[in-house]
């Protein structure tokens, strides 16, 4: 029996004909923006009765709500995936731009809402919100009340978010532009080639030391070329964001990215804690390594360097089929939706020039469908990220038939079920290996991972902090803010590189990302916490699959430490939890050691 072949291209075509020149989707955002002009005018009309006859009202007026959002959710995926696909689809960013405006001017009608909320007395609040059918959303309606008594008025809330779009999202969209011209030369077979930033990146994991440290040297050379511009972009997200805070009375930068993810500053700091006192042995992993490629210590881009000298690849329908086969050793539902994602080509995975730099999955809530997209070269950690988008999106159709003002889960959460279906496709290819050699590049591949969510991500958290901090007394220079990151990271690796990534800030994109503060630690945590699950999952078999999806459709109904008590009955506050978590990261390291102990 023949396997199926798989395309590399996704279909846009699908959701909408004809890309970034689509007559529908030009219809579409016509609708969408009547959507919320309705939205809006019915919430400006609304004046609460502070009586349970409020809860008529309230119904009607998160309905269109609802809609609202998840229009203007699948214009927002859909002209993400033109950028990413062509980074000089120039229309596509003129899409992107009116869609900026269209989410200004519904967050502007949301603050309204928000505002009308608080206008309710507490009785009165809890009698509407044990009502049916709004009982089920009292999480999030309670939450959302409860943030707009810590904001601005009505009017200066609708100020910020008007003047976001030519300034906070502006800046942001800059960085995009300026990354989207970036070319960095690379010399191949004798012939000298122009490299997007993602095929660059790729490069990283070559197996020849040469090859890694010249790309490494042209890639230093070609950020540092945008420094003072990418300072400047990266100031001034950072400004309006700290002049928002202090308006507000916010005084903690993390007051905001804490409360987006639903979790305490004690959940985190405990978290980070951990981390820090099992340090060393991730160290010794680093030392080995080094060791293992005849050299005294490793640099920056020796951390995705692969162990041994196997050229192998995996195909793209190799990959396919490795997830599809171990996903269905969890669970049946995995297994199908994963089928059906390949098969209906939700995926774009080509290497090509002109594509944007890494990987992401998105939502179009109003087909019921996602699209993921990154550039498959053939390497394990390319079968591993496209498990881990997998994963991304079947926490979406786990989720297709929660009211969808319960769908909003957090980057923390978000970040559990795709790095648990990681997990799955990772341990299944360190057991399956062929021989040892095999088994040490693949478990060098899964503990490659954990240092960089554990040590790299840890060294983005240290630098926004003392960043942010830097940021409150005036603007910082592009050669200070370097030095901060060479900081972070010297102390979030324990100072076990010989070469560090001084301009990492400027090439990663998540620092200059406007929708949400703080885009690091969540990763972490969803790592730690999946791993958790995945313990469970693994010691129940199986039959867990149902309890899985039950907790990944309370992902955005609770804060993060009430999932963890109803599902997994632990306390994220205290130690033990994040002990066993990574404890489960140094077992691998353990196995490495041992193996590679006589080489």
């Amino acid at each position: 029996m023949t396997a199926t072949t798989y395309s590399e291209v996704w279909n846009l075509d699908a959701l909408f004909p004809g890309g970034s020149q689509s007559e529908e989707f030009e219809q579409f955002l016509v609708q969408t923006e009547e959507t919320i002009k309705r939205f809006e005018a019915k919430v400006n009309n609304w004046v609460p009765a502070n009586a349970a006859g409020d809860t008529e009202h309230l119904q009607e007026l998160l309905h269109d709500l609802e809609e609202s959002a998840k229009k203007l959710a699948q214009a927002g995926a859909f002209t993400g995936c033109l950028l990413a696909q062509n980074t000089k689809d120039k229309k596509a960013y003129s899409l992107d731009s009116k869609i900026t405006s269209l989410g200004a001017a519904f967050q502007t009608a949301l603050g309204s809402l928000d505002n009308h909320l608080t206008m309710i007395d507490d009785e009165t609040w809890l009698e509407i919100v044990d009502s049916e059918p709004l009982k089920e959303l009292r999480f999030v309606l309670t939450e959302s009340r409860e943030k707009a008594k810590e904001k601005l008025s009505k009017e200066e809330e609708a100020l910020i978010s008007t003047l976001e779009v030519d300034g906070y999202h502006s800046w942001g969209q800059l960085y995009d532009l300026i990354v989207s011209k970036i070319k960095v030369p690379f010399v191949e077979d004798g012939e000298e080639k122009q490299l997007s930033v993602g095929q660059t990146f790729n490069k990283f994991s070559n197996p020849d030391r040469n090859v890694r440290a010249s790309i490494f040297n042209q890639w230093e050379q070609v950020w540092g070329s945008q420094a003072d511009l990418l300072a400047k972009t990266l100031n001034h997200l950072a400004g309006f964001r700290l002049s928002v805070y202090q308006k507000r009375g916010w005084d903690d930068v993390l007051k905001e990215p804490l409360s987006i993810n639903r979790m305490q500053k004690v959940t985190l700091d405990t978290m980070w804690t951990v981390i820090s006192e099992h340090k060393q042995k991730l160290v010794k992993y680093l030392e080995r390594k080094a060791k293992l490629l005849g050299i005294e210590k490793l640099s920056w881009f020796d951390l995705d360097a692969p162990y041994g000298k196997t050229e192998s690849k995996v195909t793209y329908q190799e990959g396919a089929q490795f997830i599809e086969q171990n996903f269905a050793q969890f669970g049946d539902k995995l297994a199908l939706f994963t089928k059906h994602a390949f098969r209906d080509q939700w995926i774009e995975a080509e290497d090509r020039p002109g594509k944007a730099p890494g990987g992401f999955c998105t939502d179009f809530p109003v087909n019921e469908q996602s699209r993921i997209f990154m550039t498959y070269s053939g390497t394990p950690s390319n079968v591993s990220t496209l498990a881990h988008e997998l994963g991304h999106a079947f926490h979406s159709y786990a989720m297709r038939d929660v009211p969808y003002l319960n769908c909003n889960y957090a980057m923390n959460v978000a970040e559990t079920a795709s790095t648990f279906a990681e997990m799955i496709v990772a341990d299944a290819a360190v057991k399956n290996a062929k021989d040892e050699q095999e088994k040490l590049v693949l478990l060098d591949d899964k503990i490659q991972r954990t240092v960089a969510l554990l040590m790299n991500i840890h060294a983005r958290f240290l630098f926004e902090s003392s960043f942010y901090e830097e940021r409150k007394l005036g603007t910082v220079s592009s050669d200070r803010i370097s030095e901060l990151m060479l900081a972070a990271q010297k102390e979030a690796y324990c100072d076990a590189l010989e070469e560090y990534h001084p301009l990492f800030w400027a090439s990663k994109l998540h620092f200059f990302i406007t929708d949400v503060p703080f885009y690091n630690f969540p990763y972490t945590f969803g790592y730690l916490f999946s791993l958790g699950i995945y313990a469970r999952a693994l010691e129940e078999g199986k039959g867990y699959e149902e309890k899985y999806i039950a907790l990944l459709r309370d992902t955005a109904s609770m804060t993060v430490e009430e999932l963890a008590q109803k599902h997994l009955q632990v306390d994220l506050t205290q130690k033990d939890f994040w002990e066993k978590a990574v404890g489960l990261c140094l077992a691998d390291i353990d196995e490495f050691l041992q193996l590679t102990d006589n080489k």
